[in-house]
């Protein structure tokens, strides 16, 4: 039996089949056209598994997506990046045009998935994934399982409070780990600092150069992360940190000085690992297909 991951993002959709051995043997992507609507750009990837199913059978259909979701009922809430596909419930679709089981999480927890059944969390009991690009999420992974809490909202660390700034980043708290630490927002003090107008990479190319506001923001930013991460210890303490997202991806440095910022804050120095993230673009899809 074969199973499909999907990773739905604000500009690709991508869809891989994999093996019983949890090995990718197609993937295909599609663009996220705005102009298509929510169903059309979804029918592409309809067209392309049922077609599929004259080669192969599938045990099911995993989607991770960018939240928030209702992960219980299957709908995709309001996504910032996915504007016009508000309260649409992806699974009912998925389940009514392929006649597959299908399964939805968030993009954070099936990359963390991933990295925990697959990557450098392989082993571990407990692992606390964190992606840092565009936004800021987490995931709790636990014996392989991602914890959701109550409300499917376990691991939403880019709303937990790191210190007393009152800019409010898309309505998440003030002071919020998302509002310092993201690709976006490190882009925005920099430009503020500087008064030029960069984006996350212009300012680690600067950083890069020794340039002294770009330094002084990537700091900021190293120990905004470093509290953020010594606050997950204290609550849950995993096994291992897995960070990703292209932010951390582009700049495998920071996991250093994150790593030394985060051991003058917890007690656990001795086991304290923090580790880049072993996938890249597939983790999504890989994690996907975990779901199910």
């Amino acid at each position: 039996m074969y199973k499909i991951g999907i990773d739905i993002g604000g500009t690709q959709l991508r869809c891989a089949i994999f093996d019983e051995d949890g090995k990718i043997i197609k993937k295909v992507k599609f663009q996220n056209e705005k102009n298509l609507g929510c169903v059309k750009n979804l029918n592409k990837l309809i067209d392309f598994i049922n077609i599929q199913k004259e080669d192969y059978k599938f045990n099911g259909i995993g989607i991770g997506c960018p939240g928030p979701l209702d992960i219980k009922k299957g709908r995709i809430l309001n996504p910032p990046n996915l504007a016009d596909w508000n309260e649409f419930n992806i699974v009912e679709f998925f389940e009514e045009k392929t006649l597959i089981k299908t399964k939805l999480n968030n993009d954070a927890n099936v990359a963390g998935l991933a990295e925990a059944i697959y990557g450098f969390g392989k082993g571990y009991e407990s692992v606390f994934f964190i992606t840092i690009s565009t936004g800021v999420g987490g995931a709790y992974i636990l014996n392989n399982k991602i914890i959701g809490g109550a409300n499917s909202a376990a691991g939403e660390i880019n709303n937990i409070i790191i210190n007393e700034d009152k800019y409010s980043h898309n309505g998440l708290n003030a002071g919020g780990l998302e509002g310092q630490c993201s690709g976006t927002n490190i882009a925005r003090i920099a430009s503020e600092k500087s008064n030029k107008n960069l984006n996350a990479k212009d300012v680690f190319e600067l950083y890069y150069l020794k340039d002294k506001i770009a330094i002084q923001v990537i700091e900021d930013f190293c120990e905004n992360m470093a509290k953020g991460i010594a606050n997950i210890c204290a609550v849950v303490d995993p096994d291992i940190f897995i960070i990703g997202g292209s932010v951390a991806i582009h700049n495998p440095e920071i996991i250093s000085i994150i790593k030394e910022k985060t051991m003058s804050k917890v007690h656990n120095l001795e086991t304290l690992k923090i580790e880049l993230a072993k996938f890249q673009d597939d983790a999504g899809l890989i994690g996907a297909s975990q779901l199910v």
